[in-house]
């Protein structure tokens, strides 16, 4: 016997269609099908048709049973079929067919119905014949005759709406005249009629009911008055959401009687367990009875009929009784008139059900039994009657019987870990009540985790995880080819067992039976294959998704985390899998030379499904991504991005350097864990993290896990059906970030396309102290660290670790770098590409004897090109101080920017692409040939790589004390903010710090009276440092007395204006008397036209002189200071501070003896020169300094070393926290002894954040232009030096020069 599922819809005129009704009883939420319809097609088949139920639904089981017992047929189909052909069939047997509806694990009651073929031909009719009644009197004609119609007439129903249909004809006879057409619903209703034209044969019926059953009459009204008998077809509106389009019923063999209907609105109600009411309104007088015909609405109608009761024809009434519960009827009424029957018209109705037992519970669960307990139902029962069967496998339904009195059971003998339907009737005197139905599931005693491993061509080897009852272990191994089997029983706390002598290249069936005692539960079972012999399989054009163009140049290490909790549910997590598939298969090339991707499933412990280095091809990576098993658990996603962290991105997972890493978390629900802190970790580590939530997941958190902005990186979607309208986007963010030749990374506050170079080359806190030859040096603040490489470092890395992919065609190379006193002066490559054999490709030259800087690459023809730029702004580099350079590289041009103003600009080709097979190197002298070649020694504190020719204009050099602006730059790291919304929380007290630059005396900040706000604990035995010093322009003075940290701690006298210090003698002669009040820093008059060459070095060489004496010797700047230990950067020692004071005095002091360098021409032109300084190369003075930005906070603590003598700077300018300090007096130039220090006051409590290191001392007043000079003060004594660059400031007072570095001027 074959089943077939009809996969086509079309029109039937079968000889003959059999029709069966059924109101199938709903059990569960399944619905069942309806409208069983048979139609023969053949000597051994026929078609099978239905109406599909109403409501939600998986699909069909078609069973066909031959009545005289045999094998069940079975056949599923899908949910959209309403047709199976059956073929094979045997004409003269008997077969019983059910159509079942299921969704999931319920099902409905069945749809059924017997048949056999010969019975179904024999009612094929003859040429259908029409009979002519007499109106008048009710007989025959005198001559009757029989009218032959022609063997094409039919009526049929077409064109069917859910409120319409078409009724189509032939000529019902040779002399038609008129047509008169009729219908009525078949359940009962009003009959309606037209009358037609004789030329007419067809006719649209409209306003009907929706999923009403009609019958349709057509009789001709011949030429004499007669009318023909009734031609009839029943046609069934449709239902508003089925499509199926009706079936008709050919013409049934005519009859004679008129077509008479005496019933309308035949109403069933009043229904009880054991009645139902039945009523109609009787339109016809002439009825004698009414016989009134039940039956359940199930099987073969012939078969299920219950009763039948006539009544009178006045009666229009009658209650049906006894019936069973909850079943559903069909009543029939039919008008009985003297001359015959009239039109029938039925209804359904259904009897309540029986109540039964509620609250099903389970216990005592156990490998093999459980218990179950319900709560009786409210009315009186004889027993119970308990129904169990196995879900998922094939096994008897077992039943037992327990008494009034019982409520619970102990089953017995059952599978281990398996569901078990259980239904349990209340036997009530009227039946049994409905089923209290449920699942019940035993312990499972089976092992978990069961994998293959050891896979060799002969042997494979199976492991698993214990399981706590296990007294043994059967373990079966089974060929798929041949079926040969190896069996082998193990203890109870083995994990592994091993099968040798297998077949290469076979399919292998491994069963693992857990055994407790005598017991033994169900196997678990995996499948493997053995590995095949050494030969080349076929290959095949493998059917993968095509590559995005935006993913063609991606390269990355990607790892996808997927939330696997219970939350998730299996439809949802495939749906999950389909979006991995859908945005992996838009990567081009996947493996070490392309996009590499992990995947991790994360619940309570997260799980690899595969590290990064395991797939090579695409084809494999989405085959294993289909295969991907949902897992279930709690969300724990903080533990798992921390995994993904430690166990992903690592060398053995295949993390590779230089290569962007990218994690796309994908979550539905909150994390219970922390995620937060990790996350942060992780984006400061540089990796980028998208975050894409779904339904219920917390949006907050999502921006926590996410990197910035949040608008690339978090997504958020209401159903996992959503998220097709989100996978271009994401796909384009995740390619564009993956870019190996110019990567998508976090900086300066803003997502940029480029290389941060300093990560690369390991120049950063925690990878430095690893690179021989680094140390870690204060930066242009203290809150930024710069690197010296000293002598011979030679730090490099190789290509492929930083540009892989090579460098774009246009992109700016960035430095914020230092040149060394001891930086030698011969060309050198502040940075260069070379090739394996240690030829240079591309990079950045200065040349420190010459004053040069030098930028040169291969262009696209291969000819080697350079460019050279030259003069003062690029003299000025070599001065020895921090500068900014940017080198702007495009296709035509390439431009230089010093401290964020272009200098120069030249033409060159476009540059052709370098090779990643060489290293990049800092530092490296142009006289080094091979690999380990000489470097030099300077520091360097910024290096990046954008790609784009625009950064250089957007940067605003922030980073030099000179040039930042506090309005448009953003806050230091962990500087103060003059903001209560941005107070950090209270920390505990530092440790005492070294005593501080003296500074003016100014009122604290507007933050100082919030000091129980400020408070970061108890003061220290020394008192902690004081708030940090304003953050505005460059302070003028270098020395004074400490600022008052307002009320955050008692400053005792402190807190008063204090001098300077007291005033001395006549200062050092020679100078001008002390300066009037100095505008802003930076905003002094332009520079007076330079001196005539003298022995005046590069800015901050010479010292300025004193009275007479000589100047200090000319030479470059040393380094600042000692440098501090590594790891040390936070503490405040004396050594860092000092480091930090002239570092940053340095820069403030050249920028002050440049811009006035024509007053001091006089003075200048007594240096000897002889001068001993190292370097005696006389030049141009240096270029007037910017305006000085705020440096970093001062430290402000016990009283520092003694201030200039008599000459009192102004105050710096305010900052944002503070007003201007009052000026200190003034005192007349001239030799004096020192003035004594002012009194210390206490050390103030910490303010809101870590204080700062001592913000940038303000030079000594400029010797303005006439008439802005002050009135001269008393005497000062001569100070001690102060702590302005050696270089640049040292013996103002005509003392010895402080050596600076162990290099002496």
């Amino acid at each position: 016997m074959k089943i077939f599922q009809c996969k086509m819809r079309y029109w039937l005129l079968p000889s003959f269609l059999a029709i069966a009704y059924f109101c199938i009883i709903v059990q569960g939420q399944v619905a069942p099908p309806t409208r069983l319809r048979y139609n023969v097609l053949s000597h051994d088949s026929i078609q099978i048709s239905w109406k599909a139920p109403k409501g939600k639904f998986g699909g069909y089981k078609l069973l066909v049973t031959p009545a005289s017992g045999g094998k069940t047929n079975q056949l599923n189909l899908q949910n959209t079929a309403t047709k199976a052909i059956i073929q094979g069939l045997m004409p003269d047997q008997d077969y019983t067919v059910q159509i079942i509806a299921y969704n999931k694990d319920k099902e409905s009651k069945p749809a059924q119905g017997q048949f056999r073929i010969k019975d179904l031909e024999k009612r094929k009719d003859p040429k259908p014949r029409v009979k002519v009644v007499d109106k008048g009197n009710g007989t025959r004609p005198s001559s009757p005759e029989e009218e032959e119609v022609p063997s094409e007439q039919y009526l049929e129903i077409d064109e069917v709406t859910a409120d319409s249909f078409r009724v189509t004809w032939h000529p019902l006879s040779a002399d038609e005249g008129q047509h008169k057409l009729m219908w009525i619903p078949v359940y009962g209703g009003r009959t309606e009629e037209v009358v037609l034209e004789e030329d007419q044969d067809s006719y649209v019926i409209e306003g009907l009911e929706p999923g009403t059953e009609y019958e349709v009459s057509l009789l001709a009204v011949l030429d004499d008055g007669s009318e023909s008998e009734v031609v009839t077809a029943v046609g069934t509106t449709l239902d508003s959401a089925w499509t199926e389009p009706a079936t008709t019923i050919p013409p049934t063999t005519p009859v004679t009687s008129v077509f008479r209907t005496g019933i309308r609105n035949l109403v069933v109600d009043d229904e009880t367990s054991s009645s139902l009411r039945v009523k109609w309104d009787i339109s016809d007088s002439s009825v004698q009875q009414f016989r009134v015909t039940y039956l359940t609405a199930q099987g073969d109608p012939a078969e299920e009929v219950v009763a039948t009761v006539m009544v009178p024809g006045s009666q229009n009434h009658l209650l049906l009784k006894p019936l069973l519960s909850d079943t559903e009827y069909k009543v029939t009424v039919t008008p009985i008139y003297t001359d015959g029957e009239g039109v029938s018209v039925s209804a359904p109705g259904k009897t309540l059900p029986l109540s039964g037992p509620q609250n099903l519970r389970v216990s005592e669960e156990w490998y093999n039994r459980l218990r179950i307990t319900w709560d009786p139902p409210s009315s009186p029962v004889k027993g119970y009657r308990i129904v169990y069967k196995p879900v998922s496998v094939p096994g008897p339904t077992l039943e037992t019987f327990v008494g009034a009195d019982i409520n619970t059971i102990l089953i017995t003998n059952l599978l281990s870990g398996m569901d078990y339907n259980v239904k349990i009737f209340a036997s009530q005197a009227s039946g049994f009540s409905d089923a209290l139905t449920g699942v019940v599931k035993t312990l499972p005693l089976d092992v978990t985790n069961l994998q293959a491993n050891r896979v060799e061509m002969t042997s494979l080897c199976a492991q698993w995880q214990l399981h706590r009852h296990a007294t043994a272990y059967r373990i079966v191994i089974e060929s798929l080819q041949d079926k040969q089997k190896q069996e082998s029983t193990v203890g109870g706390g083995t994990t592994r067992h091993c099968f040798y002598g297998l077949q290469p290249d076979s399919e292998y069936k491994i069963s693992v039976y857990t055994k407790l005692q005598e017991l033994e539960g169900p196997s678990v079972s995996i499948m493997e294959k053995t590995r095949p012999l050494p030969t080349q399989p076929p290959t095949f054009p493998p059917t993968i998704p095509p590559a995005k163009e935006v993913c063609k140049a991606a390269k990355a290490d990607l790892v996808f985390m997927v939330d696997g909790s219970w939350s998730i549910g299996d439809d949802n997590f495939n749906k999950i899998v389909n979006f991995l598939y859908s945005t992996v298969g838009a990567l081009d090339k996947i493996g070490a030379d392309g996009t590499q991707v992990a995947m991790v499933q994360f619940t309570d412990d997260p799980r690899t499904e595969f590290q990064l280095n395991a797939y090579k091809t695409k084809e494999s990576l989405l085959d294993a991504i289909k295969s991907i098993s949902y897992k279930g658990g709690n969300t724990k996603t903080g533990r798992a991005i921390k995994y993904v962290r430690d166990s992903l991105f690592t060398a053995e997972s295949g993390t590779r350097r230089g290569i962007p890493k990218v994690i796309v978390v994908i979550t539905d629900g909150r994390s219970q864990d922390d995620v937060n802190k990790i996350s942060r970790e992780m984006q400061s580590d540089g990796y980028s993290i998208f975050a894409i939530g779904v339904a219920d997941a917390d949006y907050s958190e999502l921006v926590s896990i996410g990197s910035k902005p949040s608008a690339r990186h978090v997504f958020f979607v209401d159903d996992f059906d959503a998220f097709k309208k989100i996978e271009d986007e994401l796909i384009t963010f995740v390619c564009e970030t993956a870019s190996a030749t110019c990567p998508l990374v976090h900086k300066y506050g803003i997502d940029l396309a480029g290389f941060k170079m300093m990560e690369m080359f390991g120049l950063v806190e925690k990878d430095f102290s690893s690179i021989e030859g680094v140390s870690m040096e204060p930066g242009t603040f203290n809150v930024y660290p710069c690197y010296q490489l000293h002598e011979d470092a030679l730090v490099s890395q190789p290509t492929k670790y930083l540009h892989p992919g090579g460098l774009p065609p246009n992109y700016t190379i960035s430095f914020l770098f230092r040149i060394l006193p001891d930086t030698p002066e011969e060309p050198f490559a502040l940075w260069e590409i070379l090739n394996k054999n240690s030829d240079p490709l591309v990079g950045v030259i200065l040349d420190n004897g010459g004053k040069t800087l030098t930028y040169f690459n291969y262009d696209y023809s291969g000819d080697f090109q350079t460019v050279t730029f030259g003069g003062p702004e690029i003299r000025k580099i070599f001065y020895g101080s921090f500068h900014k350079l940017h080198i702007v590289v495009s296709k035509t041009l390439a431009k230089v920017v010093i401290d964020c103003k272009q200098v120069g600009e030249k033409a060159i080709n476009a540059s052709a692409n370098i090779t990643s097979d060489g290293v990049e190197v800092l530092g490296r002298m142009v006289r080094s040939r091979g690999p380990n070649g000489n470097s030099v020694p300077f520091q360097l504190q910024m290096f990046d790589i954008v790609c784009s020719t625009s950064w250089a204009n957007k940067d605003k050099c922030c980073e030099l004390p000179g040039l930042r602006d506090e309005e448009t730059c953003p806050e230091l790291p962990n500087s103060c903010s003059c903001s209560e919304l941005s107070k950090g929380a209270l920390g505990p007290a530092g440790p005492p710090g070294s005593p501080g630059l003296r500074g003016p005396k100014g009122q604290q900040g507007e933050l100082g009276p919030k000091g129980p706000e400020g408070l970061r604990g108890e003061t220290g035995p020394s008192g902690p440092q004081g708030p940090p010093g304003p953050q505005g322009p460059s302070g003028l003075s270098i020395q004074g007395m400490p600022g008052i940290p307002g009320e955050k701690g008692e400053k005792g006298d402190a807190g008063l204006p204090g001098p300077q210090g007291v005033p001395g003698g006549v200062g050092s002669p020679g100078r001008d008397g002390s300066p009037g009040q100095r505008g802003f820093p930076g905003k002094d008059g332009t520079s007076g036209p330079p001196g005539p060459p003298g022995p005046i070095g590069i800015p901050g060489a010479p010292g300025v002189p004193g009275i007479t004496g000589s100047t200090g010797p000319q030479g470059a700047l040393g380094p600042p200071g000692a440098p501090g230990l590594k790891g040390e950067r936070g503490e405040r020692g004396d050594l860092q501070s000092q480091a930090m004071v002239r570092a940053v005095a340095r820069q403030v002091c050249e920028q002050l003896i440049q811009s006035h360098m024509a007053r001091f021409t006089t003075i200048l032109n007594q240096i000897p020169s002889h001068s001993s300084s190292v370097r005696t190369i006389q030049g141009p003075p240096g270029e007037p300094g910017r305006p000085g930005s705020p440096g970093a906070p001062g430290d402000q603590g016990p009283p520092g070393s003694p201030g200039f003598p008599g000459n009192a700077g102004v105050p710096g300018t305010p900052g944002e926290r503070g007003l201007t300090g009052i000026k200190g007096e003034k005192g007349n130039p001239g030799i004096g002894t020192q003035g004594p220090r002012g009194p210390p006051g206490p050390a103030g409590p910490s303010g809101e954040s870590r204080p700062g290191n001592p913000g940038p001392p303000g030079s000594p007043g400029p010797r303005g232009p006439p008439g802005h000079l002050g009135v001269p003060g008393p005497p000062g004594p001569s100070g001690q030096p102060g702590y302005c660059d050696p270089s640049s400031c040292s013996a103002y007072g005509g003392r010895d020069l402080i050596p600076y570095n162990d290099y002496q001027h």
